[in-house]
């Protein structure tokens, strides 16, 4: 029952042990902290680095290249933006040598609101690094998917984005890590700093956890369904299961589909979702200018514009330039869970073509030939 902190540490753990894993650096990533999110705690190839954002990604892209494997971290999403250049450069790596030239680099950073860190510590990065080519980005929603995607990242040969949500950093996960001890207890004394006392020497006591790939661009199907497609990643889609659950009594059910990967994406996956459903709405928190959502609604759109009963959704956060640090504001700047039981329930409860009797606009044979 690790936390999505923890199962990030474990499969870096892993991957210095097995993958090659040479360097994991950045602000506070080395002892004694081991991050602020004490996901690189214990790791023997951790270390700190200056407070120079720009710094750490063009060492780790200078480690890359001289044949390390690193993964580096930017300490908040928020403090990314000023490197959006080597971040191009190193996504053009491969596309630039005409693949002989590959960039094994993972960058990690936390994403998102919920810890009420304000304008500085709770934006968003998808809807921009979307827009870097070359670039990987996966984005879990619990533990088991940010130690198989992390693996993932890692033995990726080109560069990967790795987008952890802080709001569930501290999420547990039901279902165990392949190796990972049954007591919750126990994982905790093992690998877990002690917060008290003398931790002077203090070195991990590592559980002999196994690999436990999660493909990059495989989405998951969190939950089966017929009234309406959600499409949804990172804090919103535990959001979307809940809702799903709840709106189970009113007789909806949904298809509650986890991106996982943001690029490349899944599309076959959402394709047989929406030709079953015929209905889309997504959700992030990101702001809803230029959002992600809307690159893939007008995918999804070009593609089934004659098979939806109604105009796709995209529920995001609200135009406004920063998230304010008081819960009241920070809750009315992006999506709570009320809000996505009344989209998920107002998608899949509009009126549709088919109830206006607008239903089929084309052959039937059109849609058995799909």
């Amino acid at each position: 029952m690790a936390t999505m902190a923890q199962g990030i540490r474990l499969a870096l753990h892993y991957a210095e042990e097995n993958l090659g894993l040479t360097d994991v650096f950045g602000e506070d990533v080395g002892p004694p902290l081991g991050g602020v999110f004490t996901a690189t705690q214990g790791l023997k190839c951790a270390w700190n680095s200056p407070l120079d954002e720009r710094g750490i990604i063009g060492t780790a892209i200078g480690i890359a290249m001289a044949g390390g494997r690193p993964v580096a971290e930017i300490q908040f999403c928020d403090y990314i933006f000023n490197t959006i250049d080597l971040l191009k450069l190193a996504g053009n790596m491969r596309w630039s040598s005409y693949g002989s030239w590959g960039l094994p680099l993972v960058v990690k950073t936390p994403v998102g609101s919920g810890i009420h860190g304000s304008i500085y510590h709770s934006h968003s990065f998808e809807s921009v690094a979307s827009h870097i080519p070359g670039w990987k980005i996966v984005c879990p929603s619990n533990a088991i998917d940010a130690y198989g995607l992390m693996l993932s990242a890692i033995a990726d040969p080109d560069p990967v984005l790795f987008l952890e949500p802080k709001a569930l950093l501290r999420a547990k996960t039901p279902d165990l890590i392949p190796g990972e001890p049954a007591d919750e207890k126990e994982l905790n004394r093992r690998i877990n700093k002690p917060v008290i006392g003398d931790t002077t020497g203090w070195q991990p006591d590592w559980p002999d956890v196994q690999p436990a790939f999660v493909p990059i661009g495989q989405a998951a199907i969190r939950r089966a369904g017929t009234n309406a497609t959600v499409v949804s990643y990172a804090r919103t889609l535990p959001l979307a299961v809940k809702a799903a659950d709840q709106l189970a009594s009113e007789g909806l059910s949904f298809d509650v589909i986890d991106l996982r990967t943001l690029y490349p994406i899944d599309m076959p996956t959402l394709r047989k979702s929406l030709h079953k459903t015929r209905r889309l709405l997504v959700i992030n928190e990101d702001t809803e200018v230029t959002n992600y959502g809307e690159h893939l609604i007008r995918r999804l759109t070009e593609e089934f514009f004659y098979d939806l009963e109604v105009p796709p959704r995209l529920l995001a956060g609200k135009d406004v330039p920063g998230i304010g640090m008081a819960w009241p504001l920070e809750a009315a700047s992006v999506p709570q869970a009320q809000d996505v039981t009344e989209a998920m329930r107002d998608i899949a409860t509009q009126p549709g073509r088919a109830a206006a009797g607008e239903w089929p606009l084309i052959p039937e044979t059109f849609f058995r030939n799909r």
